[in-house]
C-alpha cells in the first residue's frame, strides 16, 4: 500500500505520536488527537460506522437548506473531477455524508471505503481524514493517502474544504475523494482549487437564499484576500453577513441584531466605501431606465419605498430620465 506496508505506518503513527512533532505539524497534531483524544488505534479495520435510516432522514433533514443551495454546485464539481475516479461528498457539520456524486461503475469500490451517504467520517470516528479533520480545524486541506490515522484509509486522497452558513457558522464539509494510486500533486492541487471555489459558490447560494428580500452586495477583495456577501434592507441596514465579509469588516452576529447602517459599516474597509456607492448609483440608474423613470415602479423593484428612493436620487444626484 503506498510503497510501505500497514505495518510500517502504524509504526510510523505511533512514533510520530509520541514525539513532540505536534507543536510542529498540523497533521501530527491530528494523529495525536485521534490517539490520545479519542482513543482510535491505527490497525483497526472495522469499516466507517454508518447512520441507521431514521438517523440518517434526520440528519438530512437539519442540513435540507444547505444541500438543496448546494445541488447545481455539486453537479458542476463532479463533472469537473468525476471522469477521473473521483467521488464528490457533501457531509454535515457532524461528519455523516448526506450527499454524494459519483460514477456507478465506482459505486461498489466507494462503497466498500465508506465514501457513501451515511457513513460518518468525523475525526472522533475515523481519525485523521479529509472531511474529519477539515472539520476540527476549521479549513480547507488535503489528507493524502498515508496521512490518514487509519492503516486501511492509506489508499485514498481527500481534499476538503468547510462550509459555513449565512451567520458564520460551520455548517458543512466539501470533499473529492479518490482511490487512484497515479493522483499527481498538480493534480490534486487543482482540485483543491475546485473544491474551494465550490464551496465559496454553496455558502453564496445559501446566503441569497437566507436572505430573498434583501439586496445582496458582494464585497471586493481586500488585501487579506477577503471579501464576501453582506443582505441589506430597504433601510440600508445590514441584516445579514457571511463569514468573510464577518471577518473583513469586524461584524459579529450580536451587532446584526442592532441597527447597523451599511454605509457605516463599509466606511472603514479598504476600497469598500466607494465600491458600495458605485454599485448602489447603478443599480438606483437600472432601475430608473428599467421603468423609464416611474418612480413608484423603481422603488417597487428595489424594494424600497418613494422616499427612500427619493433620499438616495437626492444624495446621487441623480434625475429621472423621462
Amino acid at each position: 500500500m503506498n510503497g510501505q506496508p500497514e505495518g510500517h505506518h502504524v509504526d510510523r503513527v505511533q512514533a510520530a505520536i509520541d514525539s513532540d512533532a505536534a507543536a510542529k505539524s498540523a497533521l501530527v497534531a491530528s494523529w495525536q488527537r485521534s490517539s490520545k483524544l479519542h482513543r482510535l488505534d491505527p490497525a483497526e479495520h472495522k469499516s466507517p460506522k454508518r447512520l441507521t435510516d431514521a438517523e440518517f432522514r434526520k440528519a438530512r433533514q437539519n442540513i435540507e437548506p444547505l444541500q438543496m443551495a448546494a445541488q447545481s454546485t455539486l453537479d458542476r464539481l463532479y463533472l469537473a473531477v468525476g471522469g477521473v475516479g473521483c467521488c464528490v461528498l457533501l457531509a454535515d457539520r457532524d461528519g455523516v455524508a448526506v450527499d454524494r456524486r459519483g460514477a456507478a461503475s465506482d459505486d461498489e469500490t466507494f462503497k466498500d471505503w465508506g465514501l457513501w451517504t451515511g457513513s460518518i467520517w468525523s475525526e472522533e470516528s475515523e481519525g485523521t481524514n479529509g472531511i474529519g479533520t477539515c472539520l476540527a480545524e476549521r479549513r480547507a486541506l488535503t489528507i493524502h493517502r498515508d496521512q490518514h490515522f487509519y492503516a486501511r484509509n492509506m489508499l485514498l486522497s481527500c481534499t476538503t474544504a468547510p462550509i459555513f452558513d449565512h451567520e458564520g457558522n460551520l455548517a458543512a464539509a466539501l470533499d473529492v475523494s479518490s482511490c487512484r494510486a497515479d493522483l499527481t500533486e498538480a493534480f490534486t492541487n487543482l482540485i483543491s482549487m475546485a473544491v474551494a471555489d465550490a464551496a465559496r459558490r454553496i455558502e453564496a447560494e445559501n446566503f441569497r437564499r437566507a436572505f430573498t428580500r434583501a439586496r445582496v452586495l458582494l464585497l471586493p477583495e481586500t488585501n487579506s484576500g477577503l471579501g464576501g456577501l453582506i443582505a441589506i434592507d430597504s433601510d440600508d441596514l445590514v441584516v445579514g453577513a457571511t463569514r468573510s465579509a464577518r471577518i473583513a469588516l469586524g461584524i459579529s452576529q450580536e451587532s446584526l441584531t442592532r441597527s447597523l447602517a451599511a454605509m457605516d459599516v463599509l466606511s472603514g474597509a479598504e476600497g469598500m466605501e466607494g465600491s458600495l456607492d458605485r454599485a448602489e448609483r447603478a443599480a438606483l440608474q437600472r432601475a430608473l431606465a428599467h421603468t423609464s423613470g416611474n418612480i413608484s415602479a423603481a422603488a417597487e423593484a428595489l424594494g424600497i419605498s418613494r422616499a427612500t428612493l427619493h433620499r438616495k436620487l437626492k444624495r446621487f444626484e441623480l434625475r429621472r430620465t423621462h
